[in-house]
């Protein structure tokens, strides 16, 4: 068996499980650059859950998209991670509900026994830390692939 390249994705919905902190650079590349309204973030502590619906830049069809000359792709996704223990936040003002957040990366800093601090890195200096007991993210495509609205990879130069 070999491992899952970007090329194997074709035009199917993603739907990816971290169970290892070693899952975590693959997811973390596929989130980078999302955006998502501040009102899409959802913590449920009884279920020790928290989900975000994110708008995902379709990086894994970011080379066919550049060799055929179409536009870039965004996807409405659905970012969950179980087992959560505790939620932080800072640099994020919760209580404006209109703010637009934007991921530069995802991070897992490892503790005992398998738990750990998930930390969602956001522009603008913000971040959510996300302690778990154990690594268990899971990554869902929800809807069609839609044009990008800036018809813009996102660029990190």
């Amino acid at each position: 068996m070999t491992d899952a390249r970007f090329e194997d994705g074709d035009e199917r919905p993603l739907r990816l499980i971290a169970q290892e902190a070693d899952d975590i650079p693959v997811m973390a590349a596929l989130v980078q650059d999302a955006v998502f309204p501040i009102t899409e973030m959802r913590h449920d502590a009884k279920a020790r859950r928290f989900a975000i619906l994110l708008n995902r830049f379709r990086w894994e069809d970011q080379p066919a998209a550049q060799a055929a000359k179409r536009p870039y792709e965004r996807v409405r996704s659905l970012l969950v991670i179980e087992d959560v223990l505790r939620l932080r936040s800072n640099g994020i003002d919760r209580t404006d509900r209109d703010t637009v957040l934007s991921v530069l990366t995802l991070d897992f800093t490892p503790g005992v026994d398998g738990m750990g601090t998930l930390t969602l890195t956001l522009a603008g200096d913000g971040a959510i830390a996300i302690e778990v007991e154990a690594v268990s993210l899971r990554l869902e495509d929800v809807t069609r692939p839609y044009v990008a609205p800036s018809g813009k990879a996102p660029y990190h130069g």
